[in-house]
């Protein structure tokens, strides 16, 4: 498994696969032509084609293009590659119009490229020995260890500093999202909710008030996502508001210090990578399953290790987490990082507290692990039709278009 840094990045919304991924690929290939092209073109395919503008695609690869040469964006929203359906062609030409290089990209989720099968992009390579959770526990339990101190004896103790950035990112997002009213970009002319939330939950008695923060802060980070704003990816820009939702929650009301949170941070991360290594964290391939699902079990492990969790509690948290967001749908209406993904940012906060309560009563032994419902996940994900994946041709995208 790669980095945690290449996990949690830090950047702007509302789309790690559609925004972060395509603008990383046009830096790029901007960088091996920015002497010698007339002119550039860039073919998007799949669900990049076709979700591509309420994403904000387009914008994202002609900031890095343009200011070298004009660009032409070709959509092909029915026409899905092989390896992965957020694909990109591009293409530089020179002056007398000759093909001076084709480069096939693929944004595979949370911001990562690969050329294809085994040709991931990663820039630290591989970190971690291991990579299922139930290999991960097992050392812990033999070494007597916690999750958090096996990603310290694989990243060193440099990876302390950029959780730390990372919490630092996570807190700033929701603040500002708490701050901001208005109405959200694009044709849905969405509100923010997240300050009514906080207001309105600072007026109940403790038991409700806390579920109401949950949802304010997740909300907060979600609509700061969908506005083009600065998130961290956990795992990814559509699924951001889960983990800092629950983290700023925990560590407001329970006065957890900056030093639980990024060992928690990196537990959470473990979970995320597992995932990202053995199926997938891309909405386009294998659904919101992937992405919200994803990160409720990394919200999850992080609660439940904060309250003094055993890894196998943490396992199991984890696992809860993902296991009840199999075969959710990613049918973003009219393209946009707005509905359904804010609201299910919001409920899948306060679903991974209930995964902790619920694992902190066991003693975290159970049947099914969380490496079988990650390769359930991904044969789930492999099963949904590309309407549901997306694409914004199915689902509560098609039903709204219908109205």
């Amino acid at each position: 498994m790669h980095s945690l840094r290449e996990l949690y990045n830090i950047g702007k919304g509302p789309s790690s696969s559609h925004t972060m991924g395509p603008n990383k690929a046009a830096r790029l290939f901007a960088g091996r032509h920015s002497g010698d092209s007339a002119r550039f073109e860039v073919t998007l395919f799949g669900s990049l084609a076709a979700t591509g503008k309420g994403h904000m695609t387009d914008i994202a690869i002609l900031e890095a293009l343009e200011p070298i040469a004009p660009t032409t964006i070709i959509w092909e929203p029915s026409r899905f590659l092989e390896y992965h359906s957020n694909a990109m062609l591009f293409k530089a030409f020179d002056a007398e119009g000759s093909v001076l290089e084709e480069w096939t990209v693929y944004s595979v989720g949370g911001g990562a490229l690969s050329e294809g099968p085994g040709r991931e992009m990663s820039l630290s390579g591989e970190v971690y020995d291991m990579n299922t959770l139930t290999e991960i526990v097992q050392w812990c339990d033999s070494h007597g260890r916690h999750l958090w101190e096996y990603v310290d004896l694989c990243e060193g103790p440099g990876i302390w500093d950029y959780l730390m950035e990372v919490w630092e990112a996570m807190k700033a997002s929701v603040e500002r999202g708490l701050d901001t009213d208005g109405r959200l970009p694009g044709p849905l002319n969405l509100s923010r909710k997240a300050s009514v939330y906080h207001v309105k939950a600072l007026g109940y008695q403790p038991n409700l008030r806390s579920r109401g923060l949950v949802f304010a802060y997740a909300l907060a980070v979600s609509e700061e996502n969908a506005a083009g704003g600065t998130i961290v990816t956990a795992p990814t820009c559509g699924s951001s508001g889960v983990m800092p939702g629950v983290l700023y929650h925990l560590s407001h009301g329970h006065s957890f210090s900056d030093t639980k949170i990024i060992h928690t941070l990196a537990t959470a991360g473990l979970v995320g990578n597992v995932v990202k290594q053995n199926a997938s964290i891309s909405g386009a391939e294998v659904g919101c399953q992937g992405e919200v699902g994803v990160a409720c079990a990394m919200a999850s492990a992080a609660a439940c290790q904060l309250f003094g969790g055993s890894p196998y509690q943490v396992e199991y948290a984890a696992e809860m987490g993902l296991e009840h967001h199999l075969g959710m749908t990613c049918d973003p209406i009219c393209g946009l990082v707005q509905i359904p993904c804010i609201e299910r940012n919001a409920f899948a906060a306060t679903r991974a507290l209930d995964a902790n309560i619920y694992s902190t009563f066991s003693d975290g032994r159970h049947r099914i692990s969380f490496d079988h419902v990650v390769a359930v996940m991904k044969q789930t994900g492999k099963d949904l039709p590309s309407l549901y994946k997306e694409t914004s041709a199915g689902g509560l995208a098609l039903q709204y278009q219908q109205r």
